[in-house]
């Protein structure tokens, strides 16, 4: 058994989306009250509170304070674990030393995510329609909203968080299932991510195969900047400025949205197109590290640089790694991850091995000893694919499925985004 997602779009009613609203405001107020409490203890007596010491003061403030008995107290003890969760992050990134510490802070309503309910029943219950396709939602104090979306998967409900976002409502469900099993493919293949092109495959038949960057932030670029533009002119406070704020909202949703619909779709295609998949140990924080530099040693090309981490970004590698994996894992597909810096895939040559170092910006593969020419990216894909068949055919270890030989990578046509997948 183990555990998944699934989010709901929610329509609440004019009356309901008031209900709710004064729900989010009350679990604002108590997170910011509850932070407010650990810092003025620490401040007078030097004491550290834990979620435990904030729960049992929890009945008491309910009694003192009527406005917060609006809320379930089992949802409001979530949003004080939610706070606790901040404050053992910050005190790992203080010891590690490493990390800028973050000090957990106060939230705004509109910066408030919202809130979550604990075991399913308690002041919450959610009904699915048939084959988990669409639902109802009924919430204490609220009544029943309906709820739209599609589980790829059934299962026992757990939890659910109540998100709130550019002043729509999610519901987004835990439920505890059966392992999912995919249908994987018969092939190997190496990969290289890339930003000129999102993905260049070297097949196991010799092939390439190269999956197009969408590049969905440049197309959107001039639609982004005259929002933002439109934005920074609004006079703070007012109603036109909250206006604009929801259209830039808005655009960024869109984008986030259409980005996680490729990147599912791309590595849902992929699984089930092999059975062996290699690709790079990538550090994205590295990669998208700044060029500025400091006072004392400025950076070079530092807008340049910049430009390449926001194309980076946009294609949202570690995403789709993460994707990749788990969907390989589900499948039974090999997923492997080549030591990069061991290895220097972009540097090395597929056909003779001979490393020679090439600078971002040229973008052939010509080995002057052995005379193979190649894409760069394709190239780096087919040292991964040489150096992962190497570590299958080595004694005691056995792939996960039987790998031939096979150059349909096409999507198929039924694959289907899912909001579980």
């Amino acid at each position: 058994m183990e555990r998944r997602k699934i989010t709901y779009r929610l329509y609440p009613s004019k009356g309901q989306t008031e209900a709710l609203g004064m729900l989010l405001r009350s679990h604002q107020q108590l997170y910011n009250a509850a932070l407010e409490q650990r810092i003025d203890a620490w401040r007078r007596r030097r004491v550290s509170l834990s979620y435990q010491d904030q729960c049992k003061e929890l009945t008491s403030l309910r009694a003192e304070c009527p406005e917060f008995t609006v809320a379930n107290c089992s949802s409001q003890q979530r949003t004080l674990r939610r706070l606790d969760i901040a404050f053992q992050a910050f005190f790992r990134r203080v010891a590690a030393r490493g990390e800028r510490a973050g000090f957990p802070r106060f939230k705004s309503l509109d910066a408030f995510p919202g809130f979550g309910f604990k075991s399913h029943g308690d002041g919450w219950r959610f009904t699915p329609g048939a084959d988990w396709k669409h639902g109802r939602l009924r919430l204490q104090g609220v009544g029943t909203i309906k709820a739209r979306g599609q589980a790829r998967q059934a299962g026992e409900i757990k939890s659910c968080e109540m998100l709130h976002r550019d002043g729509q409502w999610l519901l987004s469900l835990t439920i505890e299932c059966a392992t999912i099993e995919r249908q994987g493919g018969c092939a190997a293949c190496g990969l290289d991510w890339g930003v000129e092109s999102f993905a260049t495959l070297a097949l196991d038949d010799g092939g390439e195969h190269i999956v197009a960057n969408p590049r969905r932030v440049a197309k959107a670029a001039k639609e982004l900047r005259k929002a933002q533009r439109a934005l920074a002119r609004k006079r703070r406070g007012g109603k036109t400025r909250q206006r604009a704020r929801k259209a830039v909202s808005r655009l960024h949703r869109r984008l986030a949205n259409q980005r996680k619909e490729f990147l599912h779709q791309t590595s849902a295609a992929l699984v089930a197109r092999f059975a062996m998949i290699a690709t790079e140990d990538l550090s994205i924080r590295n990669m998208t590290a700044s060029a500025k530099g400091n006072a004392a040693q400025p950076g070079k090309n530092v807008r340049a640089k910049a430009g390449l981490n926001r194309e980076i970004l946009d294609t949202a590698p570690g995403a789709f790694l993460a994707m990749l994996r788990y969907k390989a894992t589900e499948a039974g597909t090999e997923y492997i991850e080549v030591p990069t810096r061991k290895l220097k895939p972009s540097q090395t040559c597929p056909a003779c091995g001979r490393v020679e170092k090439k600078p971002l910006r040229q973008r052939h593969h010509a080995c002057p000893a052995c005379g193979h020419t190649a894409s760069r990216d394709g190239a780096a894909a087919r040292v991964m694919l040489n150096w992962a068949m190497a570590q299958l055919a080595s004694p005691g270890r056995e792939p996960a499925r039987q790998v031939e030989t096979s150059a349909d990578i096409s999507p198929p046509a039924t694959e289907t985004p899912s909001m579980a997948a």
